[in-house]
């Protein structure tokens, strides 16, 4: 055994050189620039983190920092033998104990001090500042542990590069033979991840979904009422409509909780669901979801709202059950499924969620349009994170298509790649920060993210009406691919409340720690992060000002909607 190892080894060595590969020491400069960016990565980024991805992101900051400083190194010793020069070995031993006692320092220091700007993260999402010294003082550790594995696995597949090349040295010159190394493992590398790891954890997070998406919520049931989709007389059958489409139809507030609440008489509202599996293609999805609007009576409502859903299919019952309060139940939701993957992995794929939107709302517009101008229903969109990407693409992402086509609209923490909250933000006013943009004088679009932001800019706010709810900490809204190369304008001061003032920008750095925020975006209170707890039940206030309805009321209904679950960013 031993000397079959040993002879494997012996031809390994063979073919890939003299030089060692994998047991070679680290280098002085990838070493350095790798304790620079471990610092740099425990800085203040949107919101907090637990010590295992802090030192998860710290880990992989220095593990880039390691290739960063590496190159740069062998750049510099090319440049230096070029000229004639060399480093001598006690100035290379002297380099090497400075860098050990300094960057040692460094690590030490930078670490302890990065509790205090945790603590800072903390207090501005209104966290306690404290943190469990010891589970912080693991973050070097955990850190060292992930640059290891990844050196190792780099030089694995350096090892493996000199080995071809070495094989094909003998057949063609060697800067071909190095090419071709650096292709075949280049290959090799791309095809394992891709068609192996990454195809086989897609695949098996879509069998997850898939079975998830068969079941039904405890204390779901099949609903009754001809008003709701999946009712017995309902063409969109009750088992196609998926869990989350079976959760919309199955927990619509009933019209005796609207009455107790209002005091007045109230309507069983219609809520229809097309899912997946109610009908073969998109447009007769969109077709069937007309259909059920036509057989529940929703076009004779006087509210009707087009809802985005997330990757799940999921609809927040924060920016459903409001509606439904307001105007005593005489309002139609419709929504369509389009996945039954969580956001997270349905973002990878939003053409999807682009498609859908814009058949259903094309379908549902079309039909709309044929009613009498005095009797349509009012027409408003509602979308929130991947589903207010699935409503702006309805409008091809155009103000005035926002203004000329809807009675209003609501989205709650967009994403980067909104087409229409990136045209509007880009029109902020000179002066306005991007966090809380003001776009021609708020005449219909306002951001919010207190009640108190619908007031702003203090100028009249025409019809109809259009809000934005995003947090200045939501890495859903703020991580985009331009934040690794460009500083961006939500960094400027006045910040958000809720940002931390000792949070700075790095190139490549900040967009690793942005993106990493996304972890525990639902990690933090309502009002913070990827949470927005009850705020649309104002927004829609605002929005569609239902007569008779006053401040004193909305506060009361957020009271009752206050309880409501918020799963988040996995749906």
């Amino acid at each position: 055994m031993k000397d079959g190892t040993r002879r494997t080894a012996e031809r390994v060595r063979r073919h890939a050189g003299p030089d060692r590969v994998v047991r070679r020491r680290p280098c002085w400069g990838g070493v350095g620039v790798a304790v620079l960016c471990y610092c740099l990565s425990l800085t203040p980024s949107l919101l907090p983190r637990a010590w295992w991805l802090q030192g998860l992101v710290a880990g992989v900051s220095a593990a880039v920092g390691y290739a960063v400083g590496a190159v740069l190194e062998t750049l510099a010793r090319l440049l230096l033998s070029w000229a004639g020069g060399r480093v001598r070995p006690r100035i290379r031993r002297t380099l090497w104990a400075a860098l050990g006692v300094l960057g040692a320092a460094a690590v030490v220091t930078v670490t302890a001090w990065s509790v205090r700007w945790e603590g800072q993260v903390r207090r501005a999402v209104t966290l306690p500042p404290h943190i469990v010294w010891w589970q912080w003082a693991l973050v070097p550790f955990a850190a060292a542990l992930v640059v290891t594995l990844l050196l190792l696995a780099a030089r694995v597949v350096r090892l493996s590069t000199r080995v071809v090349a070495h094989a094909f040295g003998a057949l063609v010159p060697r800067p071909v033979a190095c090419a071709t190394g650096v292709v075949l493992a280049a290959f090799v590398i791309v095809g394992i991840v891709q068609g192996f790891l990454l195809r086989a954890a897609l695949d098996a997070i879509e069998s997850g979904a898939s079975l998830a998406d068969q079941g039904t919520t405890e204390g779901v049931h099949q609903p009754t009422l001809p008003t709701l989709s999946g009712s017995p007389g309902s063409a969109a059958h009750w088992d196609t409509l998926g869990a989350k489409g079976r959760d919309f139809v199955g927990t619509a507030t009933p019209r005796a909780d609207i009455a107790a609440f209002t005091g007045r008489p109230a309507k069983d509202p219609v809520r229809v669901y097309v899912g997946l599996r109610s009908a073969d293609t998109l447009g007769e999805r969109a077709a069937l979801a007309v259909r059920e609007l036509e057989r529940t009576g929703g076009f004779s409502r006087t509210v009707l709202a087009v809802m985005g859903t997330t990757g799940t299919g999921w609809i927040n019952d924060q920016g459903s059950k409001p509606l439904e309060y307001m105007w005593h139940g005489d309002t139609a939701e419709v929504a369509m499924q389009y996945s039954y993957l969580p956001s997270w992995v349905s973002a990878l794929t939003e053409d999807e969620a682009a498609a859908t939107g814009r058949a259903l709302f094309d379908a549902v517009y079309t039909k709309w349009r044929t009613l009498p101008a005095g009797s349509r229903p009012r027409l408003v969109l509602y979308g929130e994170s991947l589903g207010s990407f699935s409503m702006e693409s309805a409008l091809n992402g155009s103000p005035a298509a926002l203004v000329a086509e809807t009675g209003g609209a609501l989205f709650v923490g967009p994403t980067y790649d909104n087409p229409l909250w990136k045209t509007v933000t880009a029109r902020r006013q000179p002066g306005s920060p991007e966090w809380r943009p003001v776009v021609a004088d708020g005449a219909h679009v306002r951001f919010a993210q207190v009640p108190a932001d619908y007031g702003i800019p203090d100028a009249p706010w025409g019809e109809p009406r259009a809000v934005y709810l995003q947090n200045g900490s939501d890495p859903v809204v703020w991580w985009s691919p331009g934040l690794a190369l460009r500083r961006p304008d939500w960094l400027d001061r006045p910040r958000a409340r809720d940002v931390s003032p000792a949070m700075r920008w790095y190139p490549l750095l900040t967009s690793w720690q942005v993106a990493c925020d996304l972890a525990g975006a639902d990690s933090v209170p309502d009002g913070f992060g990827h949470r927005y707890g009850t705020l649309p039940t104002s927004a829609w206030a605002e929005i569609t000002r239902p007569p008779g309805w006053t401040g004193a009321d909305t506060a009361r209904l957020a009271g009752v909607l206050e309880p409501l679950p918020e799963p988040g960013l996995l749906d």
